[in-house]
This record gives C-alpha cells, sequence and structure tokens, in this order.
C-alpha cells in the first residue's frame, strides 16, 4: 500500500505530521504538501507562474503553490507510480456542508479522485489541534477497513471528527453533507496608510444540519463519513432548462 499524503495547513502543520506517522503502519508514505497554508485554496491550480518542489528536513516534500498543486504535481511528474491512496489532513478545523466548497483539504482528496486514485479528506472539528491525536489514530482506523474491506470503485470520503478524548468518541457513521447560513459579513478595518482593507467574515452557522448531516452526526459526539461526488450538474433543474430553451427566444 503507497500512500500520498497532502493537506492545506502547509508542510509544518501539526495534522499532517499527525496523519503522516499514522500512516506509515499500513504501508509507504509520501508527504506532499504546500509550503505555506492555503486554507480557502479550494481546487486552484497555480497556471502563471512556475512552482519550485523542496525537500523539509523531515523528509517531507514541499511545494510553493496550492494542495491541488501538490497533488497534481505528485501524480503527473514527481512520483514513479500511482499511490494506492491519498489522504489529506488533518485540517486544523472542520470541513463540514458548504465548507467542502472552498476547503483545500477536500480539494487535495479530490485531485487524487479526479485520477482515479481513491481519496479520504480528515478533518478536526476546533481550531488548534487539541486532540489531533484522537484523529490520527481514528484516520488510521478507517484507513486500515478500506485496506481490508477494499471499496470496488475509487471513491472520494470527507470525513471530520469531534475535538474529543477518544473515550468520548461515540462512533464513526455515514452522513451527508448539511447546509451553512450565509457568511457574516466582512470585517473592514484601516491598514497603516489609512486606505480600507477587508478580512473575509467568518462561516455562517448551520442552517441545515438534522438528522443524518455531518453537522448532526459531529455534534452528538460521532466522526462523520460523507462520500462525495464531482458532477455538479443540477438534474432536477434538467428538463426544464431544456424545455425552456426550445421553446426559443424572441428576436
Amino acid at each position: 500500500m503507497r500512500i500520498l499524503v497532502s493537506n492545506d495547513d502547509g508542510y509544518l502543520a501539526p495534522g499532517l505530521v499527525a496523519l503522516a506517522d499514522a500512516m506509515r503502519p499500513l504501508g509507504e508514505v509520501v508527504v506532499v504538501a504546500p509550503e505555506q497554508n492555503s486554507s480557502g485554496a479550494s481546487n486552484s491550480l497555480t497556471l502563471h507562474r512556475p512552482l519550485t518542489i523542496s525537500q523539509a528536513a523531515n523528509g517531507f516534500t514541499f511545494i510553493n503553490g496550492t494542495p491541488s498543486d501538490c497533488v497534481h504535481i505528485a501524480l503527473t511528474g514527481l512520483l514513479d507510480r500511482m499511490p494506492d491512496l491519498i489522504v489529506s489532513g488533518i485540517n486544523n478545523g472542520q470541513n463540514m456542508g458548504d465548507d467542502t466548497i472552498y476547503s483545500g483539504t477536500v480539494a487535495a482528496a479530490m485531485e487524487g479522485y479526479l485520477f482515479g486514485v481513491p481519496a479520504i479528506a480528515f478533518s478536526l472539528l476546533d481550531r488548534g489541534f487539541e486532540h489531533v491525536d484522537v484523529a490520527a489514530d481514528l484516520a488510521r482506523e478507517i484507513v486500515q477497513r478500506y485496506i481490508e474491506r477494499p471499496i470496488a470503485a475509487p471513491f472520494l470520503l470527507n470525513v471530520n471528527v469531534p475535538s474529543l478524548a477518544r473515550d468520548q468518541i461515540k462512533g464513526i457513521v455515514g452522513t451527508r453533507l448539511g447546509k451553512r447560513h450565509p457568511s457574516e459579513a466582512v470585517v473592514r478595518m484601516m491598514n497603516p496608510r489609512g486606505e480600507p482593507i477587508y478580512w473575509i467574515g467568518a462561516a455562517g452557522a448551520a442552517r441545515e444540519g438534522g438528522p443524518g448531516t455531518d453537522f448532526h452526526a459531529t455534534a452528538a459526539g460521532y466522526v462523520s463519513v460523507t462520500p462525495l461526488q464531482i458532477d455538479l450538474t443540477h438534474t432536477d433543474q434538467l428538463a426544464g432548462v431544456t424545455e425552456w430553451l426550445a421553446a426559443g427566444f424572441d428576436r
């Protein structure tokens, strides 16, 4: 089992170290991660400047690009053969509901999935990496289960671990994504030159977090595992749009 490990918090992040260490008993581990924190980078690729590849003292490879850059370069030129699994994280904070659209952690896993490699994104609910050891142990358990009972088709899983002691984790459950309220307003400030600057506002609270969602499961002390897909087609609207187009346009 060859496992590629990446993240979006950067190659120095405690979550990345913990995840890589957790994977080592399961096979060959290769780490390729961003040089800087790239939270919120989503699936962006760097197309207008060259990228550099560097080696850290601990053996990690880091790239001055996005999480998607790291996995893309690893799969298309850096590694001598494809990995059997890609894991991303452990993220410093939750990636639930609409977060998955923006998350660099999810994007790193998704980049592998686009190449047909099974991939799992791991996130720890509360920022600060408290109980990251618990999240790492649970990540190993989930990957171990996949090794022992493989899923036939390539998959993309989004895993969120409550920031709790191990004996407070109630179990691991399959969930769907919940939904958030819109983000809070931007925060307007002034720089030292008297010019206005803006910080993106905090994510909105859960708007749809009922039973079956990732929000509900993690609030109850369960690890949430959500299978994701890439197809953005709004199938419920397809027939209506097709009919609308067939009606023609007034000239």
